[in-house]
């Protein structure tokens, strides 16, 4: 029998290197840091990539997956780095990327009946490493918006939306996804619940009309209280508004980097 031979390590004279090359959602138990109980563990959708320099035809996508399973019992979040090193050395790159997608649950408290429920935010992780080590937090929170310019103009009531606000920061120290959250629903007409009884729905349908937001106001407002912050170096807010009149989304942006 002939030796088989290495595909994936024959030089390849295309002469184009691969920004990123890897394993995407690859669905994974992880545990991360929750405020109230320490640690929680959750299930996250992973990309793991690197560079592929010009003269190599391919990598090879098995040993993403080694090394990951090296991590399984950790608080995965906090050994980023560690993780990324590995990838770079197994693969013999220079870039190695990981995006780490999740639910994260959070206890919600009913504003009137203080019923529990527990309420899941879409959380995420984009982390690099080439000479140094960088990371992104990001939540995306749902929220109430009401519009004001119905408000102003009807009689009887007023339009709203549910709205899905999604925050990316940098930031220089230790910064509780919970607090993000929280700090997003501050600024919303009124947050949102995943239990409510009568007379809470009341109240939040009462409290939605008594605060009504734009788009607009929504990532303004997010933005004033992520200035204010100095463990966070940039940010960008996104909101999206799913109109409950028309057949389209209301958007606003803002994005700031605070070290220039």
């Amino acid at each position: 029998m002939k030796d088989k031979i290495d595909i994936q390590s024959l030089e390849d004279k295309r002469k184009i290197t691969i920004n990123k090359v890897g394993v995407k959602n690859v669905k994974y138990p992880i545990i991360v840091d929750d405020r109230e109980n320490k640690l929680q563990t959750t299930v996250a959708d992973l990309d793991i990539f690197v560079e592929l320099p010009h003269q190599h035809r391919g990598t090879h996508m098995s040993r993403f997956l080694e090394i990951l399973n090296h991590f399984h019992k950790d608080n995965f979040i906090q050994r980023l780095p560690e993780f990324l090193a590995e990838i770079k050395k197994a693969l013999n790159a220079d870039y190695a990327y990981v995006n780490i997608r999740f639910p994260y649950f959070m206890k919600k408290t009913a504003p009137v009946s203080k019923t529990n429920s527990l309420l899941s935010y879409d959380c995420f992780f984009q982390a690099s490493l080439n000479e140094g080590f960088k990371m992104q937090l990001g939540v995306e929170v749902p929220i109430t918006t009401l519009c004001p310019c119905s408000k102003e103009i009807s009689e009887k009531g007023a339009h709203s939306q549910r709205s899905i606000v999604n925050v990316m920061i940098s930031y220089n120290e230790f910064i509780w996804l919970e607090e993000i959250i929280e700090l997003v629903e501050s600024c919303a007409s009124c947050e949102i619940y995943s239990l409510l009884k009568r007379v809470d729905e009341k109240y939040v349908t009462e409290k939605a009309y008594d605060n009504p937001r734009f788009v607009e106001d929504i990532v303004r407002e997010v933005t004033l209280k992520l200035q204010k912050e100095e463990r966070i170096d940039w940010f960008k807010v996104q909101s999206e508004n799913y109109e409950s009149i028309h057949n389209h989304n209301a958007y606003a942006c803002v994005e700031i980097d605070k070290r220039k």
